[in-house]
């Protein structure tokens, strides 16, 4: 019996003294502390977060707000512009002096180029150049039967034009580029020797290839960077550009030049009652064309992951917040330019300001925290753990659609180029499938955006089920997908593409509650065994263009050969 009692005893601290080594101390107190420090801090991180972001949201909306009523102010007037062009194509004046200008174009209008001139105080000089140009350009059109009302109505819109130009303004200059083969320009000087090399420039502009009704089926105002020229004193420039079209013809474009030292004063003419933090004016794409921080070396400067992570929670929302380190970032999209104004807050001015007591108590428990990290290896293997899955998730956002889960756009192409080497080197076929949704606009416009997500979701899935494990297939544009078939020939691709095409046509989607819609997709097809063509960018142009021919010849087919008669 007392042998029994001492064996259990003996076996009792023996228990205890395995559990009470130093390890479990450290842990054990680590834990304690963790627990506690969390209890105590939980509240005033939460009241100070929603305090902290709402102030920083209602700044930087009253600093959008302002930069966009001075931005409202150029949009309204190239719309005045263009409407005043609309008025006057419908009901042109029947003025002498206009005749008389229509009746000399006549005789003009074969010369290389050209200036057609009324009253050079008054209005200004219509600039050209010859039908010969003209009829080289499949983008450009001289339609004899539109042309004159077209010459006299850019010269009513002249004046107006001139006008413009003699009183205070924020643009650098305002243009009419037709396309029948001139143009109007505020900055128009009285005797031009670069009628045509200034011409060919603004007829090649991103701001005018782009409004045409493919790509501006809206026909609304749209935002560029223009590149530097000569006539922009080498300067880069913000161009606001907006389509005319009449009786459903695409005349031309009005084209408004605003140069990044205006965009820098109106950024800080808006935020001149806002001294707190930095504010930085982008584009769409994220370029950098202002900042309210001067001299430069104070800006405030994002990496590309940084960049990439700004990009991504932009995407999801027009306004928000992000923590980047030490800094917060917080956003929101202006109504009346197509960019972003972003509000940079540094942990120093956080300190500095309103919550800089908290931020200091904060700091502390922070330091606590990171010396237990230090003291316990067991901490220290978890948080290399969260920062292994961490980069695994930003891999994956960097490199996949998240709405689609397939490849982003840089994701494919880069994948792309390196099968197309492969299977050069190896003398295989390589096929690209271009794949476009049919009338997508008209699901988001009849059930919203939530609805429009859902059949991308399920195209998506579709397209990646019929694929094989080396296939490679993402998304491109808003409805449009690509995919990539290395080792496959144009008619087995083909065959691959019909097959996809099929399934699409065959499936109802839930939309919404007791509503399902019907979809299809056009596709085209191209091969480089065709012309021995590896080169991926020109592949996906074929087939782009072959998806093209599909979509003229009705829609919901397959087109893998140029001539296709579907």
């Amino acid at each position: 019996m007392q042998r029994d009692t001492f064996v259990v005893r003996r076996s009792f601290f023996q228990w205890l003294q395995k559990r009470s080594n130093p390890g479990l101390i450290v842990n054990s107190c680590f834990l304690v502390v963790l627990i506690f420090s969390t209890l105590l801090t939980w509240r005033e991180v939460v009241v100070l977060e929603e305090a902290y972001i709402s102030s920083q949201r209602n700044h930087l909306e009253t600093v959008a707000n302002s930069l966009d009523r001075q931005l409202q102010f150029g949009v309204d007037k190239a719309l005045f512009f263009r409407n005043s062009m609309r008025d006057a194509l419908h009901k042109p004046l029947a003025f002498d002096v206009l005749h008389d200008a229509v009746v000399r174009f006549d005789t003009l209008r074969k010369q290389p180029a050209w200036q057609l001139a009324v009253d050079k105080e008054r209005t200004l000089p219509i600039n050209g150049v010859s039908d010969a140009f003209v009829e080289k350009t499949v983008l450009l059109n001289r339609d004899d039967e539109r042309i004159r009302n077209e010459i006299s109505a850019a010269l009513e819109v002249g004046y107006l034009l001139r006008l413009a130009s003699s009183t205070v303004q924020n643009e650098e200059r305002i243009i009419y580029i037709s396309r029948a083969g001139f143009y109007l320009s505020t900055d128009t000087p009285a005797q031009s020797d670069d009628i045509i090399t200034r011409y060919y420039h603004l007829v090649t502009q991103p701001w005018f290839t782009q409004q045409s009704e493919r790509n501006n089926r809206a026909r609304a105002v749209r935002w560029f960077i223009s590149t530097a020229s000569s006539w922009t004193g080498n300067e880069r420039m913000i161009t606001a550009s907006i389509p005319i079209y009449f009786e459903h013809y695409w005349y031309g474009v009005v084209a408004m030049d605003f140069s990044f030292s205006t965009m820098t004063r109106l950024l800080a003419d808006a935020t001149d009652d806002h001294a707190e933090g930095e504010y930085q004016l982008y584009d769409s794409r994220l370029n950098l064309i202002a900042s309210s921080e001067s001299p430069a070396s104070l800006m405030n400067h994002f990496d590309e992951r940084e960049m990439a992570q700004i990009a991504h929670a932009i995407e999801s929302d027009t306004e928000g917040g992000i923590r980047l380190g030490s800094r917060f970032i917080s956003w929101e999209r202006l109504d009346h330019f197509d960019g972003v104004v972003l509000r940079v807050h540094t942990l120093h001015e956080g300190v500095q300001g309103d919550f800089g007591s908290i931020s200091i108590v904060l700091a502390l428990l922070w330091a606590l925290f990171t010396a237990m990290l230090l003291i316990s290896w067991l901490v220290i293997r978890r948080m290399v753990s969260n920062m292994y899955t961490l980069q695994n998730s930003l891999q994956w956002q960097a490199w996949h659609d998240p709405l689609t889960r397939l490849n982003n756009r840089g994701a494919l192409f880069e994948r792309a180029r390196i099968l197309a080497q492969q299977c050069q080197q190896q003398s295989l076929p390589f096929s690209v499938i271009q794949i476009d949704l049919d009338h997508f606009k008209s699901i988001n416009d009849r059930f919203g955006h939530q609805a429009g997500d859902k059949v991308l979701s399920h195209a998506a899935g579709i397209i990646a089920s019929g694929l094989r494990e080396n296939d490679v297939a993402g998304r491109v544009g808003g409805e449009e997908f690509c995919v990539v078939l290395p080792g496959v020939a144009l008619p087995e691709a083909s065959m691959i593409a019909e097959r996809i095409r099929a399934r699409i046509d065959s499936k109802e989607i839930l939309v919404k509650k007791s509503t399902t819609v019907h979809i299809s997709a056009s596709f085209g097809v191209s091969c480089a065994h065709e012309k021995g063509n590896y080169n991926f960018e020109q592949l996906q142009s074929i087939a782009d263009s072959r998806l093209y021919l599909a979509k003229q010849g009705g829609r919901n087919q397959v087109i893998w050969r140029d001539d296709d008669k579907k």
